[in-house]
């Protein structure tokens, strides 16, 4: 039981689920948003009572290909990532960045092995993980170099 509780108390667990939890709310409003905003502006463009749906059989309702639905879904998506981005991800990054770390960076230099042409070797190897070949140095990139 200390084990479990040890594992809820690590300050990553809590951070995660109060991100889920504000994720969770943010999904609601922008949800709210598309529904009550976003849905009746696509549906004000076309006539009919479709909109921009598209009956595969005429007469049967269930067969509607509602595009207008799939239209706002891609907004809703957009408006929801950025806010994640901008409200969570952009802070995070700054206060780490306080703290000397780096988080989302770019990923680390990668070589390819000539022998095996496994493509995930750090820049730095001596030798394959993979198939134990030498490695030939990498030669570092000149300052300004285009």
């Amino acid at each position: 039981m200390r084990g479990f509780k040890n594992f809820l108390m690590r300050g990553d667990v809590i951070v995660v689920a109060v991100g889920l939890v504000i994720a969770l709310a943010f999904s609601a409003l922008i949800a709210a948003f598309t529904s009550n905003i976003i849905n009746p502006i696509i549906q004000s463009f076309t006539g009919g009572k479709n909109g921009f749906g598209v009956e595969i059989r005429s007469g049967n309702p269930k067969t509607l290909v509602d595009f207008g639905a799939f239209i706002s879904a891609i907004i809703y998506f957009v408006i929801f990532v950025a806010v994640v981005y901008f409200l969570i991800v952009v802070p995070y990054k700054m206060v780490q960045a306080r703290r000397g770390q780096v988080v989302f960076g770019d990923p680390a230099p990668v070589k390819t092995c000539p022998a095996c042409l496994s493509s995930d070797l750090p820049a730095a190897a001596s030798k394959c993980k993979y198939c134990g070949t030498e490695q030939p140095p990498v030669a570092p990139d000149p300052v300004g170099a285009p």
